[in-house]
């Protein structure tokens, strides 16, 4: 996901996101516990990414109750 804004995206393209970059954590999680994966960049990189789609959505969610 390089070069990825989550501000740029609205709430329902962020949560669709978050939902397909879960099962794909999981999957890369299960994969690690097996021995498999050797790619723990990606792993650092994803969870890094969910944390900014959740900052977004949570910014956004304050910003509503404000007003």
């Amino acid at each position: 996901m390089k070069g990825f804004k989550p501000g740029d995206l609205d709430d329902k393209e962020l949560k669709h996101q978050l939902s397909e970059m879960e099962d794909q954590f999981f999957r890369l999680k299960f994969q690690k516990a097996m021995g498999q994966m050797d790619g723990l960049k990606k792993l650092r990189t994803m969870r890094k990414d969910r944390a900014r789609i959740l900052t977004v959505l949570r910014q956004r969610e304050l910003a509503g109750a404000k007003k």
